[in-house]
């Protein structure tokens, strides 16, 4: 028997042990036959119709001679790898110009495919081999591509591969390779090469800005002669002369012991000027030996009060500026004849303005007694020659007219003070509050020096101090966020609790003062816009709250901060600045109503310190500028010359 006929002999035995066929998804499958010690499944293609291949397989076994057959041979396996490798570095250098991932990856799949292929040439290898034997392999004519990387990796090279491929994914295949291959031939990698070159020698331009060229006539900049050092014509000035160094401390304090009454806005060498000033010195030192004593103060009737002060009007000649700045305190003589009033300025000026001397000029004078904020002015009740005014600089001082002097009444330079008052009507003693806390209780009958008594009080500062009108021994004190009442008997030089304390209060005071008449009453300015009256006609531990008034009374940083005080002549009535427009000053109840308002149309700014005559319908405010206004009733207005 021939080989070919053995073949098939051999084939026909083994079909009839062929195992049941399983179509699943279009693929034929077949279990390998244990029986068997060699299967090989090789389709053979059938007759296409619309695009579908039907497929018929033959069993058969091949024995270890016939094996041998089918081994490619060294000289077809090295070709087919050298042909791969030209192929792979075929499609690196395409895809090396592409720049997008995606061609990255089309590349790579086509390397695989490429890789894979060179196990498909044995079975062509083969076939060409074994033409003669029945079981040769026949291959389709559209088997062009291999398998792509899905395949397993351990499968024998030996064996067809494509069996296990889809049409889909030949086709894929199929793809690929022609997309590997119509980029390799647009040649992108020379492109991506030279454009590489291009950018590189491709350089930035540097563009720098010339400087234009200087003229020599050109003429420059307009500068000041006075930046210059020359003069209108050129001429260089003389060099300055040196100047002596500043002293440590910009405000020294003045020398103690008492300074002559010397005013600074008058010139000494004139004689004009000499003897006005010494007419006014004498005119109020003998006021004050002939005023005569004043009355008992009672409040009048609201409504006629109010007529009054709708009596009220400022002009021009009540409207100057008596001290260089921002006015701290502000009193008026208690004369019932002439119009004086007095101002303590940021810089420790007091200045004196008697209005009944007309022009202003001439009834202004100004006094240099401190070195820094005279806060607190008074006019002495027992004798209304003498003016008290207390500063910052730790000193309180006594202008007497009679002798043209300002005496020292008490100094502490290790304090500053801020506020006092009088604890006798004679003016004998005062009770002196300081800005850290403490409290001095001075005598001034002492001869010599004044007699002192320091004592700590509860509180971390004190802006204002006032004694109460009826019972001296009690004073009030404003704090940061407390208000004190205090008992001038009971004060100790080890510490002091206070009688009453009063917690109402959620930010800064600026003041807190008795009604002057009665002391029933006590008004508070806070820095919460709010102005509180409390009842203080009985000194007890619980003082009851009875108004709260809604007032603005932020000033800011450069102006003096609002004081509510109230009017010496009326014993309910409280006078307060106001940051409205246009500027004005208001009088309210104690039950919170607004009586009246004081405005003009030569009121132009914040009053924020004011004082009322204490028996006369004339009120003085000062602004932070140092300018006073006056307002009065006509029949005061009469007595300006």
């Amino acid at each position: 028997m021939s080989a070919l006929g053995a073949a098939e002999a051999e084939g026909k035995a083994g079909s009839r042990r062929l195992p049941q066929v399983r179509t699943r998804n279009g693929v034929n499958e077949y279990k390998e036959n244990q029986n068997l010690p060699y299967v090989s499944l090789t389709p053979i293609p059938g007759t296409v119709l619309e695009k579908n291949v039907k497929f018929h397989f033959a069993a058969f076994s091949l024995s270890k001679e016939k094996l041998s057959q089918f081994k490619c041979p060294k000289s077809i396996l090295e070709k087919t790898s050298n042909d791969v490798l030209c192929k792979k570095t075929e499609i690196k250098t395409a895809c090396r110009g592409i720049l997008t991932p995606k061609m990255e990856d089309t590349c790579s799949r086509a390397e695989s495919t490429l890789q894979k292929s060179s196990f498909d040439v044995h079975p062509e290898s083969n076939k060409r081999q074994s033409k003669s034997t029945s079981d040769a392999v026949i291959l389709s004519d559209d088997m062009e591509s291999s398998q792509d990387g899905d395949s397993d990796e351990d499968a024998s090279p030996v064996l067809d591969d494509f069996s296990e491929l889809s049409p889909y994914e030949r086709k894929r295949l199929k793809n690929i390779s022609e997309n590997a291959n119509f980029f390799a031939s647009l040649q992108l990698s020379e492109s991506a090469a030279r454009l590489r070159e291009m950018i590189k020698k491709r350089e930035p331009a540097e563009y720098k800005r010339k400087k234009p060229k200087k003229r020599e006539n050109e003429i420059g900049c307009r500068r000041s002669m006075r930046l210059l050092k020359v003069d209108p014509f050129g001429v260089p000035l003389p060099a300055d002369p040196i100047q002596p160094a500043l002293e440590a401390d910009e405000n020294p304090l003045l020398p103690p012991g008492p300074l002559e009454m010397i005013p600074e806005n008058q010139d000494d060498d004139n004689d004009d000027d000499n003897e006005l000033f010494k007419g006014f010195i004498q005119t109020w030192a003998e006021m004050s030996k002939t005023s005569s004593k004043t009355t008992k103060k009672e409040s009048s009737s609201l409504e006629s009060y109010k007529a009054s002060l709708s009596g009220m009007v400022i002009s021009e000649d009540t409207v100057c500026k008596i001290t260089r700045n921002s006015v701290f305190s502000v009193a008026l003589h208690p004369s019932e004849t002439r119009i004086l009033v007095a101002a303590g300025s940021k810089s420790g000026q007091v200045g004196l303005w008697d209005l009944t001397q007309q022009p202003n000029e001439y009834g202004v004078y100004v006094f240099q007694p401190h070195s820094q904020q005279v806060s607190c002015l008074h006019f002495s009740p027992a004798n209304s020659a003498h003016i008290l005014s207390l500063s910052y600089d730790g000193t309180l001082r006594c202008g007497d007219f009679s002798r043209a002097i300002f005496e020292e009444v008490y100094r502490n330079e290790s304090s500053a003070f801020s506020s006092f008052d009088f604890l006798t009507e004679d003016a004998s003693t005062l009770v002196v509050g300081h800005w850290d806390g403490s409290i001095s209780i001075v005598d001034r009958r002492t001869p010599g020096t004044s007699y002192e008594t320091f004592t700590k009080c509860s509180m971390e500062k004190i802006r204002t101090v006032n004694t109460h009108p009826m019972h001296k021994q009690y004073f009030v004190t404003a704090g940061l966020r407390n208000v004190h009442i205090y008992d001038a008997r009971r004060l100790t030089p080890k510490g002091n609790r206070p009688l009453i304390s009063f917690t109402e209060h959620t930010k800064t005071l600026a003041s807190a003062y008795f009604s002057p008449i009665t002391g029933n009453r006590m008004v508070t300015t806070c820095a919460d816009c709010n102005l509180r009256i409390f009842d203080t006609s009985c000194i007890s531990s619980q003082i009851p709250l009875l108004t709260t008034i809604r007032h603005n009374t932020i000033t800011g940083r450069w102006l003096t901060r609002f004081q509510a005080v109230w009017d010496p002549k009326q014993e309910d009535c409280v006078i307060v600045g106001s940051m409205a427009h246009p500027r004005r000053v208001l009088i309210f109840h104690e039950t919170g109503k607004l009586l009246h308002s004081f405005d003009g149309e030569c009121l132009a700014s914040v009053c924020s310190i004011n004082a009322m005559h204490p028996t006369r319908y004339i009120l003085a405010g000062g602004n932070s500028s140092g300018k006073v206004h006056v307002f009065m009733n006509t029949k005061a207005a009469e007595f300006l010359v």
